[in-house]
Parts: structure tokens; C-alpha cells; sequence
């Protein structure tokens, strides 16, 4: 009997730190889908909007209410103007945040974001590389997370012009 009672104590204290780690909130790996707004200017005369989809993979780690992430994406849209269009945009970056109140979180995020554009002529496109920045709210339920965010990325100049991007996402996803 005394075996059996030091059994039980040795598996409760050996697994009540991995239930306490299962409960943090925004921790561990997600993946989600990405859809929003796509605002691209070109120039200063220049400039479409358009629908932004996509994926995002990352890793967040909780430490008592702040939290640091990394995170990749692949996202495209329809934006087209003149003779170019939009084509797929990558993005790794770090975010970084604090939960505000229970199961909802504030974060800033930024990055190196390399979009291309292409011809609507030809098969000619440019590559783009630049930077991102943002900010968004999470919420997360049972592992599922929603996130609305504002992202703006500046790219290098190319043809005499400085071309940006503006933003607006919801993501969806599922934190593991």
C-alpha cells in the first residue's frame, strides 16, 4: 500500500508542472490562415487595394504575462496597377507583447519582409526587399487563437520610386 501511495505522489508531482505549462496562454507552436486588406502603393500616384490571404507558422513563449514570439509568412493579394501586380510576399520576424487581461494580448511585431512584383506584359518580376512593422490584439480559446492586426512594410527603392504597403489581417489559427 505505502508503494502504491508513493507511486501515485511521485506521478502527480511529475505531471502537475507539465498540466500547469499546458495552461499558459499564448505559448508554443501555431500555425494559422491570413486574410485581410492589401493596400500597395507603388509611388506617390500609384497605388491599389486588393485581398490579402496567406499562412503564418510561429512560436511564442509566455513568461508570467509577457510574451516573445517568432514568425514566418507567406501571404499574396490581387493588387494590380498599371502593368504590374502583386505577387506572393514573404515575412520572418519577432513580436513581442504583454496579456493585458485574461486570454487577450497586445503586441508590436517587426520584421524583413521580400515581395515581388510582376509584369502584366511578360514574365518579368522584381524582387523586393524590406522591412515590417505592426501591432494587433489576440485572443486565444481551447488552443484556437483570432488576431486582428495592422501591418505596414517599406521596401527598397526600385525604378526611382519607394514602394509601401499597408495592411489590415485577421488570422485565424490553432495553437499546439
Amino acid at each position: 500500500m505505502k508503494k502504491l501511495i508513493a507511486s501515485a505522489l511521485l506521478l502527480a508531482s511529475v505531471t502537475a508542472p507539465a498540466m500547469a505549462q499546458d495552461a499558459v496562454p499564448f505559448s508554443g507552436p501555431y500555425i494559422g490562415g491570413v486574410v485581410g486588406l492589401d493596400h500597395f502603393d507603388f509611388n506617390a500616384d500609384n497605388h491599389d487595394s486588393g485581398l490579402l490571404y496567406g499562412g503564418v507558422i510561429g512560436y511564442d513563449i509566455n513568461v508570467n504575462g509577457a510574451v516573445f514570439g517568432l514568425e514566418g509568412e507567406y501571404s499574396d493579394s490581387d493588387v494590380k496597377e498599371g502593368l504590374a501586380r502583386t505577387d506572393r510576399d514573404l515575412y520572418a520576424g519577432v513580436r513581442v507583447g504583454g496579456e493585458v487581461v485574461p486570454n487577450v494580448l497586445l503586441y508590436a511585431k517587426g520584421g524583413y519582409t521580400n515581395a515581388r512584383l510582376e509584369s502584366r506584359v511578360d514574365d518579368d518580376s522584381v524582387k523586393l526587399d524590406g522591412y515590417r512593422l505592426g501591432a494587433g490584439v489576440e485572443t486565444t480559446i481551447q488552443g484556437f487563437i483570432a488576431r486582428a492586426e495592422y501591418r505596414y512594410s517599406s521596401y527598397e527603392r526600385v525604378a526611382g520610386t519607394k514602394p509601401e504597403r499597408h495592411q489590415a489581417a485577421l488570422i485565424l489559427g490553432y495553437r499546439f
